[in-house]
């Protein structure tokens, strides 16, 4: 098991506790978020390059680590992975040369073989 994959089981149990006490929240969130990455005049696999891309910005690893999963499974490639990644280089300097590698270690770790 990969760090990303680490950190989603990490944040696992916190979650459901959360989401349990919380369902009304939690279910707009969820209903927010399925409406937002649908596919639509963006395709969901560009839409989850964008949400990465922004994870890295933000510096939040939960995100990363979700986003980069979300990017692989809807058949992201390497190259638009590494693309989207410069793009968050650019608009947050410094960090997104300490997020962006994670990033794409992540998603690597995701897609396996099928990024290459």
């Amino acid at each position: 098991m990969g760090e990303a994959q680490e950190i989603l089981n990490e944040l696992r149990g916190p979650v459901r506790g959360l989401r349990s006490s919380q369902p009304d929240a939690w279910s707009g969130f969820a209903a927010l978020h399925g409406a937002a990455m649908a596919d639509g005049a963006l395709p969901r696999r560009v839409k989850e390059l964008i949400a990465l891309a922004i994870a890295v910005t933000r510096g939040c690893d939960g995100c990363i680590a979700s986003h980069a999963r979300a990017a692989a499974r809807n058949g992201a490639s390497r190259q638009e992975v590494a693309e989207a990644l410069s793009v968050a280089l650019v608009m947050n300097g410094g960090p997104a040369t300490v997020h962006g590698p994670r990033a794409f270690a992540a998603f690597e770790e995701f897609a396996g073989s099928e990024a290459l």
